[in-house]
């Protein structure tokens, strides 16, 4: 970022315009979250943080704004305080940037554990006072955000596990005055203008052969609504034809809930391969006593088959560990437990070095994509950029939302027009995913999978 803005002031834009621009982002995104009257407790630091957080209040005319600019931390404990006595319906701490570089002092911690333990929900802007923005380490303690706002890009600290209690939801304000950015990265951000005009619309002339056949081998005892979750979604995403492959036990309440969708036992649903452009394994076989030849058929189908297949789930544990290539696009999409278990290692290995263990699956499963989902899902493989996905909170862990996420990308990568744009179909997937869940919490639903499932129709 420092690069950044000084190649922008050397190309001749100035800092106040950056911080004007700043200043209105910020306004607009809290009138989002408020009404007029609304109170507003601004908290200023004295660098460009407190700048950008003054520049706020020229665009909060109809809201009752209280502004406190922070010099000693000691004296305006009471000040706050006061301000706090009046009930701000949001705080912004605009103390402390990516400039902090030492361990707070006592002052300072007490201070910043008073806004936490007020209870009121606090936006962020570029960094939550008290964060390492390179580490993701607090400086003794942090301001615990519902939202941070950071700006031109995210800042690398902000993407580790320890940063993500005190982040809360990460949103980037891109476009905030400088230069087009100078430097290429290895991880990257996803942005919904990424997706503008994608995906295309279908051609006036077509059939629904033009549009693939997904085969789907899913469900077991007990098991079987993961297979209907993961049907449904893949019909969201519009293939001409979607086959499900299920046990004996699992075809008639999964057949009973899907009409459009053809149900099979799973032997017969194999043998249409020929015609499938893309396969979906794993939702829902998770039953013990599964025969060993479905297993085998699923690895089959993961070395040889000449179509895209998505591993998900129990067919994770199935897979080869070995480093040899696929002759067709392979993805798999586990989360962090399972990814420990891919690998040997333990869970919090993983979360501590996402990256790492994402290009490490890759490398050990022939070079494959993978979606490593949780928080931040992560969208890459062994070499070139990795993906941080934007959208989505913590409602989507429940049962049955992953289910919806295999579905839905294995529907859009048996559309041979996207399977050629891998990485952008994926990337797709998966922010389109979180992007529904946040619709519908954003409608105030306390949602199901089945309705996550529904709103992947609903336009964003």
């Amino acid at each position: 970022m420092r690069a950044w803005e000084t190649a922008s002031w050397q190309a001749g834009r100035s800092e106040a315009g950056v911080i004007a621009r700043v200043g209105s982002l910020l306004a607009a995104r809290l009138r989002a979250l408020t009404r007029p009257g609304d109170r507003l407790l601004l908290l200023a630091g004295q660098g460009h943080n407190g700048d950008d957080t003054r520049a706020t209040v020229i665009h909060l005319r109809d809201r009752e704004v209280d502004l406190l600019t922070i010099r000693d931390p000691e004296s305006a404990l009471a000040e706050l305080r006061e301000a706090l006595a009046r009930r701000p319906v949001w705080i912004v701490d605009g103390l402390f940037g990516i400039g902090l570089n030492r361990p707070l002092s006592p002052a300072w911690i007490s201070l910043l554990e008073a806004i936490n333990a007020s209870a009121v929900p606090v936006l962020a802007v570029d960094v939550p006072s008290g964060l390492n923005a390179q580490t993701g380490e607090t400086f003794g303690t942090a301001v615990r955000a519902q939202i941070t706002v950071t700006v031109g890009a995210p800042k690398i600290g902000l993407l580790q596990p320890p940063a993500w209690p005190y982040t809360g939801r990460l949103v980037v304000e891109p476009d905030i005055g400088l230069i087009a950015a100078p430097t290429e990265a290895e991880v990257w951000w996803t942005l919904p203008g990424d997706f503008a005009g994608f995906p295309p619309a279908p051609g006036v002339v077509g059939h629904k052969g033009d549009r693939g056949h997904l085969l789907i081998l899913a469900g077991s005892p007990g098991y079987h609504g993961a297979a209907v979750l993961a049907a449904r979604a893949a019909q969201r995403a519009r293939p001409g034809l979607i086959t499900l492959g299920t046990t004996p036990e699992t075809y008639l309440p999964a057949a009973a809930q899907l009409q459009a969708v053809m149900v099979d036992h799973w032997p017969a649903a194999l043998a249409k391969l020929p015609r499938a452009s893309a396969c979906l394994a794993g939702p829902g076989l998770a039953a013990d006593g599964l025969p060993a030849t479905l297993r085998e058929a699923v690895l089959g189908l993961w070395r040889t088959a000449p179509v895209p297949v998505v591993a998900d789930a129990s067919a994770l544990d199935w897979l080869p560990a070995d480093h040899e290539a696929a002759p067709a696009l392979r993805v798999i999409t586990p989360h962090p437990g399972e990814a420990a278990r891919l690998l040997g290692v333990s869970a919090a290995e993983v979360q501590r070095d996402r990256p790492a263990a994402l290009r490490a699956l890759s490398q050990s499963r022939g070079g494959c994509w993978v979606v490593l989902k949780g928080f931040q899902t992560l969208i890459g493989r062994a070499d070139g950029p990795l993906w941080v996905n934007s959208s989505g909170d913590a409602a989507l862990a429940q049962g049955g939302t992953g289910d919806v996420l295999a579905g839905f990308l294995a529907g859009l990568l048996a559309q041979p027009e996207l399977a050629t744009e891998a990485e952008r179909t994926l990337r797709y997937a998966v922010w389109r995913h979180g992007a529904a869940a946040d619709q519908l919490g954003a409608a105030g639903a306390d949602w199901i999978p089945e309705e996550l499932a529904a709103a992947l129709g609903t336009p964003v």
